[in-house]
Parts: structure tokens; sequence; C-alpha cells
């Protein structure tokens, strides 16, 4: 396991650690974020039900009224309205923990759910849609570029391999910051996500690109927080196979003169395989690393696209 020093810090719903915290005593424990992801991930661990003063046991509370604006009460005593505390310490807690990289959040909760969560209305009846929990609204308001995922929606393997794309993005964003940022260094951290970028957005690739080759007209400061936010905002599409394999032809690119013309049609076959859903993602491209393993291209070599999390998560296998 990685020291507490490597690993990147992340919020996290307490009861998905196994903590006893939940309204009848009880834990979500999650296996993916408790032994797998924790070897990354150092979690600071959150409930905000038991935050803003609610025992353990409780009385369970839900959703009412709006689904844009719904408040939590008490699923017994109505009247028990713990809204506004639940929002103001969403925004505490999106203030305190400047130094996350991400969040992780129990699905469905009046508190912690980020999507579809029941509002009930005067009917008895749940709003078609659903809401969103009260903390997490606050949260993701408060700190919009942060990943924030719901625990549920991890075990679907795109949004999976997508979540921990932005977490170790962010992060890295955050060493760049630390690091002292100048012209140079933002030119060079572009250049290594641009094969990222294409995969998940090629109109915001293009419209970063554009957006640093005319940076002299904007203070540098400024052109950092514009930066980010495109940044951000395009690594949370999801990439398809469509293109995913833009990027592989545009990295074959840079080794077919190296190739011999039978390495090339294999090469080529493996992306079309993949593209035709045949073979996942990891097939077509580790055979690409094999040749540039071969032959190196110093370009190629400094693209995340490569590797954008730790390799034993293993996240492309499925993809």
């Amino acid at each position: 396991m990685n020291t507490s020093t490597d690993r990147i810090k992340v919020g996290i719903s307490s009861c998905l650690l196994g903590a006893p915290v939940r309204f009848n005593g009880g834990h979500k424990q999650s296996h993916l974020c408790k032994t797998v992801l924790s070897q990354y991930f150092e979690y600071i661990p959150v409930c905000p039900e038991q935050a803003i003063g609610l025992g353990t046991p409780r009385e369970p509370i839900r959703l009412v009224g709006n689904t844009h604006n719904p408040r939590a009460v008490g699923t017994v005593n109505p009247d028990m309205d713990v809204s506004a505390a639940l929002t103001a310490f969403g925004k505490t807690t999106a203030g305190a923990m400047t130094d996350i990289c991400g969040y992780i959040l129990m699905q469905k909760s009046p508190s912690c759910g980020m999507e579809r969560v029941k509002v009930y209305q005067d009917s008895g009846h749940t709003a078609e849609h659903g809401g969103v929990g009260l903390f997490a609204a606050a949260l993701m308001q408060a700190q919009p570029h942060l990943p924030v995922e719901e625990d549920g929606r991890l075990n679907d393997p795109v949004l999976r391999e997508n979540f921990i794309t932005r977490v170790f993005a962010y992060a890295k964003w955050r060493e760049l910051l630390s690091s002292g940022l100048t012209l140079k260094k933002l030119y060079e951290f572009h250049a290594r996500y641009k094969y990222q970028l294409m995969a998940n957005s090629p109109a915001d690739c293009t419209a970063l690109g554009r957006m640093l080759a005319q940076s002299q007209k904007e203070r540098l400061g400024v052109l950092a927080t514009q930066y980010f936010s495109v940044f951000m905002t395009a690594l949370k599409k999801i990439a398809n196979r469509g293109s995913h394999t833009n990027v592989l032809q545009h990295l074959s690119g840079h080794i077919k003169h190296s190739l011999a013309a039978d390495e090339k049609r294999e090469l080529q076959h493996l992306i079309s395989q993949y593209r035709d859903s045949i073979v996942p993602l990891i097939v077509p491209l580790t055979l690409l690393k094999h040749h540039f393993n071969r032959h190196p291209d110093a370009y190629v070599a400094e693209q995340v696209y490569l590797q954008p999390h730790p390799e034993n998560l293993s996240l492309r296998n499925a993809l």
C-alpha cells in the first residue's frame, strides 16, 4: 500500500468505510472503496447527518417538496426540518476540505445522494426524476470542478474509470500549482494531457489549445482559472470507442515508420477490433505500449493517456 503522503486525499461518506453511522446503526461498507481504492486514496470520512447532531440510531429523514429545492425532514416527525443545517454543513465542509481531490458519496441518501434521490410529494408519491441530497448539493455547488461520484455508480466500469481519471488529474493540477505555476509549465501540462482530452472531448481539447495560443492576452492567474474550468469539464465527459479509436490512430501515427508491414497490420487489426467492440481498450493499448518500448518517442512517453491511473486498478480491462 502507498504511504499516506503518496495517497490522494478524497472525501467519502463514512458509512462506505464501514462506520456504523446510518440511521439504523448500520453501515454500507463498499469493498471497492475500503479495499481497492484505499491503496491510492487517503480518505477523509464524513457523515453529515451525524455531524449536524442527529444521533445513531435516529429517526430517518427524507426529501420533500420541490425537486429543485427540497427540504429534509423527519419521516415520523415532519416538523424536524434539518434542511438548513445540512446545506450549511455542506458549504462548511467544501470550504474546509480545500486539499481533497475528489469525493465519494452514499447513493440515494437524502443528505449525500448526488442524483435521483427520492423526493416525496404531498400525495405521498415520489417525484418522477428525484433530487439531490442537500449536503451533496451544497458541496458540488461550492466546488463545481471537484470530481464527485456515488458508490453505486462506481460499479459501472466506464463511470469508475472516468471518475478515477479525474481524481488523478485534479491531483496533478494541484501539484502544478504548488510547484509554482508558469506559462511554460501550463503549456507542458496541456501537452501531457492532449490525448486524454482528445479521448474525452475533442472539441474541448481544441478549445483549450486555442486558449493557450492566445494566452498572451490574459494574466496567468486568470488564464489558469479559465483553463482548469474547461479542463475538468472536458474530463467529465465520457470517452467512447470512437474517440478512443481516434486517439489510438493518432498514437499509431507516431510509430508507423518504425514498424514492419505485418506489425502495422496487426496493430490496425486490433484497433479495428476495439472499435467494433470485439476486444477491450487494454488490448490495442498494450500492443502500442510494447512498440513504444522498442521504439521510444519522447512526446508520446509524456502522454497521460497511456496510464492516467495506476495500472494495478485494471480500469481499462472492461472499456
